[in-house]
């Protein structure tokens, strides 16, 4: 890999983001588990139900607040390795980012403080409701994260200004409701359900394998079964949607993951296994289930999905259009606000979309204009993210996926009979099984966001373009700050959740307030 300026930023993000979203699913997921016991302790009157809500609750905090620590650095970056990207597309990137800040992380900070402090400041209702904002206030934060980041993968909304050479907002209705966006939003935080599920179904099994805290772990573990088993469904069924979104809007995205070179008869039939042969331009070995990919990624039996091949010809065609774009807009450009030339402006209107694919040039050429026809087979081919690590990374999150159906199915079953506690075997694997769900989620990461490259935003601004223009020694030394920094905090954040666990939930000095079933009144001291 060549180490320059781009690669560097790249991996810079890449690996502060893949940190910083150790911490993202577990919050997500437990946020939601906790509102669900301590709304179960409301009907109820139980105080094991408390006491469930304020352990986990402990283990909440500690990754929250590392989460926060990790997630504050990714938004400076734009503005220090990316800015031109932050100058391209700021006024339509940063809407919801401010948004989220505003309207989703203060009011869950705000009430992260009231589920803390507030057990005996505040009435039940209004502690359960303080614990339901938090719920809500993490999952608003994933919305609007996710509708900016599902902008890039999918830029609606916006048009380009040649004057002052930006994208600029034309319908934030558009922008709100991107069908990727929706997608991505209901995916991304079900598979953050799961990896709550995990979690505790995992650190409840440990509890019952060592004897200790067995009614709390017994209901963790129902708790955690029937909600993982609805999320881990859910996550199938909308990575299916995701797919279908990638066939409607990133077309190389989808050929890259199957491995697909050539356009295939329709339907399609889905790479189940297979070794990618870069050069050869070939998948070697293949196994595939016939029809399946055409029916997941078209809905239908007749419409075909392009392969690698076919879509860097229309990559070649792109990138023509693109240099009738460039030039026009350096006519525009030009005029400096006197009369505009009507036949460059006609012209930038008709080919303006295919202005990216003209900035891929610039990897090979200055002027894209004076581009050779070997520069534009090159940059048609940049379009081609490297093949075997999307092919493997993909199929390994949706086996994933499958054995996390499997596996809270089965706990879900064995929770509900009783018999859980009789398969030490199967609580052993529930442990071994925590880490699982985090593999899932930083491969779908990758997946989404490898799989876009050379894009920043897909069709439109190259990576190459949008870096800032830094040191590679500046972009080498924070980047090799940010690591061993973030090493730390993982470090701190995996000792204090071990320390928590081993302590296991703290006595509750509230009584029962329904043994029998009948509320009772709580002993005066």
């Amino acid at each position: 890999m060549e180490i320059d300026i781009v690669t560097l930023s790249r991996l810079q993000f890449a690996l502060t983001a893949m940190y910083h979203f150790l911490f993202v699913p577990l919050t997500i997921g437990l946020a939601v588990l906790l509102a669900i016991m301590e709304t179960t302790y409301v009907m109820t009157g139980r105080a094991i139900w408390r006491q469930m809500t304020k352990f986990w609750g402990t283990l909440f905090g500690i990754n929250f607040a590392l989460g926060v620590a990790t997630g504050l650095t990714m938004e400076f970056q734009f503005g220090m390795n990316w800015s031109y990207f932050s100058h391209y597309v700021g006024d339509i990137f940063g809407a919801p980012l401010a948004i989220e800040g505003l309207m989703a992380f203060f009011l869950e900070a705000t009430f992260v403080g009231l589920f803390f402090f507030g057990w005996e400041r505040l009435s039940k209702l209004q502690h359960l409701a303080a614990t339901w904002a938090v719920a809500i206030g993490t999952n608003l934060s994933a919305l609007w994260i996710l509708i900016a980041n599902a902008w890039m993968q999918y830029p609606v909304g916006a048009a380009f200004n040649p004057q002052t050479m930006r994208m600029e907002v034309t319908s934030f209705y558009e922008v709100l409701f991107n069908p990727v966006a929706q997608a991505k939003f209901v995916h991304t935080v079900s598979a953050g359900y799961v990896t709550a599920a995990i979690f505790v179904l995992g650190v409840s099994a440990w509890y019952l394998l060592k004897g200790r805290h067995r009614e709390l772990a017994r209901r963790s573990m129902a708790v955690a079964a029937s909600f993982g088993l609805l999320s881990a469904l859910s996550v199938v069924v909308l990575g299916d949607e995701s797919g279908y979104a990638a066939s409607e809007h990133q077309k190389m995205k989808l050929a890259v993951m199957e491995g697909m070179w050539h356009t295939e008869k329709a339907p399609a039939g889905f790479t189940v296994i297979g070794i990618p042969d870069q050069e050869k331009r070939e998948t070697r070995y293949a196994i595939k289930v016939p029809y399946a990919l055409g029916l997941i990624a078209t809905r239908s039996l007749t419409e075909e999905v392009p392969g690698i091949v076919d879509l860097v010809n229309r990559a070649k065609l792109d990138i023509a259009k693109g240099i009738k774009a460039y030039d026009a807009l350096a006519t525009i450009r030009a005029a400096k606000g006197q009369k505009i030339d009507m036949e460059a402006k006609n012209a930038f209107e008709e080919n303006g979309r295919y202005l990216g694919y003209a900035y891929l040039l610039k990897r090979y050429v200055e002027d894209p204009r004076k581009a050779t026809e070997a520069q534009i087979e090159k940059a048609a081919w940049d379009t081609v993210p490297t093949v075997w690590p999307m092919f493997w990374a993909f199929r390994i999150m949706v086996g994933l996926g499958f054995y996390f159906i499997l596996f809270t199915g089965t706990f879900f079953y064995l929770a509900s009979t009783g018999a859980l506690e009789k398969r030490r075997w199967l609580l052993r694997l529930a442990v071994w099984s925590i880490p699982l769900p985090w593999v899932a989620a930083e491969l779908g990461w990758f997946v989404a966001e490898y799989g876009r490259q050379p894009w920043a935003i897909e069709g439109m601004l190259p990576t190459a373009i949008a870096v800032s223009h830094l040191g590679i020694w500046e972009v080498a030394i924070t980047l090799a700050g940010f690591v061993a920094f973030y090493t730390v905090l993982l470090v701190i954040e995996v000792s204090l959740m071990l320390k928590a666990i081993k302590a296991g939930p703290q006595p509750d000095d509230i009584a029962d307030e329904n043994p029998r079933g009948r509320v009772q009144p709580v002993p005066a001291e």
